[in-house]
């Protein structure tokens, strides 16, 4: 058993007795109320679920097993000469709620390195697809694509203890994080030009064998992968993405089907799709006035006409957060540290000086502030990254750690498939009418 494989044994073991007493003591104790507006409005903000690899907090944003954004840019292990974190050392951090040292995160990427192998018949379920497919359901496809050589699916076949379920989940969550920089840049280069197939590079990190799989290789854009990536991972388990792999992985799907179903969701403009969203707006805005260096009030008259058109601003405004998104932040953070005079870049800085201003005289949303989306498109066209259409899948691959991450935790800690109970409009009528 790997040095991962068995830390993880040992601390789902320990929290599976703690969730057991907790159950058996505690299963009464009320935790939340639940009103008819919440039943309407997607169930939000309701807590119905355990969800540890991450938590978001409305004032302090996304923490990863307790840790926010800045401590992990500063905590979390990088390579020689680079600024950001690596990404594999988020996934040891949530998969087993320990900071990792640089020995255990240059193994695990030598474990993904040697388990970054991806069969032929995939690629060729890939090149089944015409090229103006979108990105997001080539990716979808790739992932179900890989599900015959699931680990879970194959022993749950052969019949296998519930105890060992675990076990097969970590193998298959393993291979799929190794394997997705290969299928998501085969599709890149598919549909925007490039080599048909490269190989995986066993020397570098995740983060960085993606950059190049992709076709940049600069140091700056590998860094910001690795941020990206990074950052991406995980943002509890509420919401929609995270939220489909959990539900899909409670029926006891393996770690392809609930990532591909997750995946589903993903792309979907309310979620992750808005960051190919956001720098198409840009991208319009700057047509429209005719220039890349619009003032700050032609910024203003085209935000007013956005809104006034019954569109929303996108980038901005969150479900849960009430403060500028830490990742956006960050992602701010990193131009300021590598990035001059970029006219699209500025853009963004602008938006964020206006955009909370106007939103929050016109009273449209409870959180003015920009989420994440609102800076990475910019940041990654800066290095001639222009593809917009393709971002999400990048969202895809960095949204992977977390959730396969909290899968593991699932089939270790045993929990149940989820079934919540709905109710009808008469049942809701009826309520009403009771409490007149």
């Amino acid at each position: 058993m790997d040095t991962l494989k068995q830390l993880f044994f040992e601390k789902s073991n320990q929290a599976k007795a703690e969730l057991k007493d907790i159950v058996k003591n505690h299963s009464e104790l009320k935790a939340d109320e639940v009103n008819i507006g919440q039943i309407i409005g997607g169930s939000r903000g309701i807590k119905t679920m355990l969800w540890d690899t991450s938590s978001l907090d409305a004032t302090e944003g996304i923490r990863f097993r307790g840790f926010n954004i800045p401590q992990l840019r500063d905590i979390l292990p990088k390579p020689d000469g680079a600024r950001e974190p690596l990404p594999e050392g988020l996934f040891w951090l949530m998969l087993t709620g320990e900071v990792p040292t640089e020995e255990q995160v240059k193994w695990l990427s030598g474990e993904w390195g040697r388990r970054a192998s991806v069969d032929d018949s995939v690629y060729n379920v890939i090149d089944s697809m015409t090229v103006d497919t979108h990105p997001m359901t080539q990716f979808t496809v790739a992932v179900m694509a890989m599900q015959k050589d699931s680990i879970f699916a194959k022993r749950y076949d052969e019949g296998f203890n519930k105890d060992e379920y675990w076990d097969a989940m970590y193998e298959d969550t393993m291979n799929l994080i190794a394997r997705l920089p290969l299928v998501a840049s085969y599709i890149f280069r598919r549909i925007y030009g490039g080599d048909a197939k490269m190989n995986y590079d066993p020397n570098k990190d995740w983060a960085a064998n993606y950059a190049a799989l992709l076709g940049f290789d600069a140091p700056d854009f590998t860094d910001l992968m690795r941020l990206y990536l990074t950052i991406h991972a995980d943002h509890e388990g509420g919401n929609a993405s995270a939220h489909t792999v959990r539900l899909v992985g409670s029926t006891l799907s393996d770690a392809y089907l609930s990532f591909a179903a997750g995946m589903n969701a993903l792309a979907g403009p309310l979620h992750g799709l808005a960051n190919q969203e956001v720098i198409k707006w840009i991208f319009e805005l700057t047509e429209k006035i005719g220039t890349n260096a619009p003032t700050k009030e032609q910024l203003r008259a085209y935000i007013l006409e956005t809104l006034e058109s019954g569109q929303v601003v996108p980038g901005y405004g969150h479900a849960v957060l009430r403060q500028p998104d830490p990742r956006f932040m960050a992602q701010k953070s990193f131009a300021e540290t590598y990035i001059q005079n970029d006219p699209t870049i500025q853009i963004v800085w602008d938006l964020f000086e206006i955009v909370p201003e106007i939103l929050g005289d016109l009273g449209k949303v409870k959180n003015p502030w920009p989420n994440v989306d609102a800076h990475s498109g910019a940041l990654l066209c800066h290095y001639g990254f222009t593809q917009y259409n393709y971002y999400t899948v990048l969202f895809g691959v960095s949204r992977a750690l977390g959730v396969l991450a909290q899968l593991c935790w699932d089939r270790a800690l045993g929990l149940a498939l989820e079934r919540p109970k709905s109710v009808t409009t008469p049942w809701i009528k009826s309520l009403i009418n009771q409490n007149k």
